[in-house]
């Protein structure tokens, strides 16, 4: 087939991507890492990290073996929908995310004290290290994801005549790679969300509230667990997330781009999302650049140079799309520039609207600091309310990008309007996301700088030291709040691309009619069971937060009981014992969720039928954005309104309303970083694998119940 010559740009925009990525890389581990108390504590939490990741995939690796086995199988009744090719693709893309997830994460457990000691001379120095580490995660998610992209979709296409029914056929096999990618972020995020908020809450129950301990005391046995887990859960977990659904994103896009594309050789909307997104690599690698610059400008203000290169990056990427659209498809251009930018635009007010829902000096978070003055329950309410509250303009933007890049879409291609739309919604998702490796970046600096304060309490480095390391842990909590709205945003335009493509899958291959009304009971029966999805998948992951945090709970009190000498500071507690029960703890309770999740999907599919399979998905849809927003923004706001408190509103540290506050911070917990950002991960991996196993859905439509209707 014959192939477009710019699409070597994208092999060369993420190849670029992943040897900056190993610059930084190297920059970062020649920092001094400090003195020996800091390097003792920065191996004990890589120690920590590697044993669950090591443990996770190869949980993993046999579940994905099984899957590939299965869908290399189904080529013998659909060799054009699955067979080797897809089997493959699967694997390279499980491969593709975990390694992301690992090096990203190994970066980071070498960031920390290397932060720490960055500590003793300035915030300007701590910050750069810090962020630096955060790039690697965020080019290596964007380089590693287009590179795989971008080389199985030439390698399948090389042989392949051009023909509409051909490239459907390579996207079927290049959707594995997707599938593949999900499927890891769904474990890695959900295990990583019930490690890290088991760790934390047992830290905090006992530690802050029972004990009266600091943040990260040497003498809290849970404290190495908890920072273990900022890295599995929020470095680890959150790449994968993203990596997720950037590929997804693609991968839609370039499915509902046949369409417009029939007949015409090269089959330039097929690729054009893979040229956006090399243009959203170079916009990143150039906001990274100049994110350092502005923090010497504005030492104070980490937070700002964080969001001034979130910005910049936008405006970067815009230039670069009005300069290259009108090259590559002059006729049209405007059209896809215009929604492409919705998207991007509605990725940045989400973010805006997290950053005042959620930020230590807004209204938001003082009322929840205000209202724990009388109490937990108080507390409760008012995190809660802000929750359901900041979901109304996210959700406005969410829709608003929808409507406005679909009615742009249908100018690109009269003839059919509709083909054009579904078009313009999926270029809305590539631009939200064109952006993801800033956002990434951003995301993957919180963790760090938070381990890096806990190494300079650990470390005894004094007061002036700790400052600087909170200073930059606050900028932190800001910016993963952003990110994890930015992700949620994501997730949404993302799926309703997939939505698009499993349509367009559907229509090309079906001989039965694609009736997605209301007044088909199949169909409202799939949006019931759907709509359940996001509520017992969460309903499981904050069970198994609670279920490892008490287990984490007794045995620091029994810690404590047995060796007194732990909190006098004349004995060492046990660090090891806390992060074993994370690890097999949070092993245990991700597995089964997860295998569910996906077996109701197929099942729904095979019994009830692809209209059945549409209802389902619309539900899950709507109720895993509308979950995943609520909680990830109080879990937010729960969290900045006791660091608000402990900077000393309200009574400061030790007072009730402080007592309150944490309590309220251990609920929203497992909201944020455990059930809340695993819903983006679910409805994604849903989406794609109604859209994979669709062809398979319809070879056996005879002995399901849709027949019947």
């Amino acid at each position: 087939m014959e192939i477009n010559p710019i699409f070597i740009l994208t092999i060369i925009s993420g190849t670029v991507s992943i040897v900056f990525a190993l610059y930084l890389y190297s920059y970062v581990t020649k920092q001094d890492p400090g003195n020996e108390r800091m390097k003792e504590v920065m191996h004990a939490i890589q120690e920590g990290a590697s044993a669950f990741l090591k443990r996770q995939y190869v949980t993993m690796m046999y579940f994905v073996t099984i899957v590939a086995v299965v869908i290399g199988l189904l080529g013998f009744i659909d060799p054009q929908a699955f067979g080797i090719g897809t089997a493959v693709s699967y694997v390279i893309g499980s491969v593709a995310s975990a390694l992301a997830g690992i090096i990203g994460m190994k970066i980071a457990t070498q960031a920390n004290s290397r932060s720490a000691f960055g500590c003793q001379r300035g915030i300007t120095p701590a910050f750069k290290v810090a962020f630096y580490a955060g790039s690697v995660m965020g080019l290596l998610v964007v380089g590693i994801a287009l590179v795989g992209v971008s080389i199985l979709y030439w390698a399948f296409a090389l042989p392949e005549v051009a023909t509409d029914e051909n490239v459907l056929n390579i996207l079927n096999h290049v959707l594995g790679y997707s599938f593949g990618a999900s499927t890891i972020a769904l474990f890695a995020k959900a295990g990583g969300g019930i490690y890290t908020k088991a760790a934390d809450v047992g830290a905090d129950l006992v530690g802050k509230v029972e004990a009266n301990l600091p943040e990260d005391d040497p003498r809290n046995p849970a404290v190495i667990a908890d920072n273990v887990g900022d890295n599995v859960g929020d470095v680890a977990g959150m790449g994968a997330d993203i990596f997720d659904s950037y590929v997804a994103s693609i991968v839609a896009t370039m499915i509902l781009g046949i369409a417009l594309d029939s007949g015409a050789g090269t089959y330039t909307f097929v690729i054009l999302p893979l040229i956006a997104s090399a243009f959203g690599i170079f916009s990143s690698a150039i906001g990274l650049i100049i994110v350092p610059l502005l923090i010497k400008n504005s030492p104070d203000r980490p937070g700002k140079a964080l969001n001034m290169g979130t910005y910049i990056t936008t405006i970067v990427y815009i230039v670069f799309s009005g300069v290259f659209f009108p090259l590559m498809i002059p006729d049209v251009w405007p059209w896809i520039f215009l929604s492409n930018i919705a998207g991007l635009v509605s990725g940045v007010v989400i973010g805006i609207t997290s950053d005042y829902y959620t930020d230590i000096g807004k209204p938001p978070v003082k009322s929840i600091a205000k209202a724990s003055t009388t109490g937990s329950a108080t507390t409760i309410l008012r995190g809660f309310s802000v929750g359901l509250i900041s979901t109304v303009p996210a959700l406005i933007g969410i829709a608003s990008a929808t409507v406005i890049s679909f009615f742009v879409g249908t100018k690109i291609m009269p003839s059919d309007t509709l083909a054009g739309g579904l078009y313009g919604v999926a270029m809305a998702a590539v631009g939200m996301l064109s952006i993801t490796g800033m956002i990434v970046s951003s995301d993957a600096y919180g963790p760090i700088v938070d381990n890096a304060a806990g190494i300079a309490e650990q470390s005894g480095l004094g007061e002036e030291v700790v400052a600087v390391g909170d200073k930059l842990d606050a900028a932190g909590n800001t910016a993963k709040a952003i990110t994890k709205g930015f992700a949620i945003g994501a997730a949404a335009l993302t799926v309703l691309a997939l939505f698009a493509a499993f349509g367009d899958i559907v229509s090309e291959i079906t001989e039965y009619s694609f009736n997605i009304q209301l007044l088909n009971p199949l169909v409202i029966c799939g949006m019931f069971v759907g709509a359940l999805m996001p509520c017992f998948f969460s309903a499981r992951l904050i069970g198994g937060v609670e279920s490892c945090a008490g287990l984490m709970i007794e045995n620091i009190r029994k810690q404590f009981k047995e060796n007194p000498g732990i909190l006098e500071g004349t004995s060492k507690p046990d660090y090891r014992s806390p992060i074993d029960i994370a690890t097999k703890g949070a092993l245990k309770e991700l597995l089964w969720p997860s295998i569910i999740i996906i077996a109701v999907t197929l099942g729904v599919g095979l019994l009830l039928g692809v209209n059945a399979l549409a209802g389902f998905l619309a539900g899950a849809i709507i109720t895993g954005i509308v979950f995943a927003l609520l909680m990830a923004n109080s879990g937010g706001a729960w969290d900045n309104a006791k660091k608000y408190i402990e900077e000393g509103a309200y009574g400061g540290k030790g007072s009730e309303a402080h007592s309150a506050g944490v309590v309220g911070d251990t609920v929203g917990d497992p909201f944020k970083d455990t059930a809340g950002p695993s819903l983006n991960t679910l409805i994604t991996v849903m989406s794609l694998a109604a859209s994979l196993f669709a062809p398979l859905f319809i070879k056996l439509a005879g002995i399901s119940l849709q027949v019947l209707f």
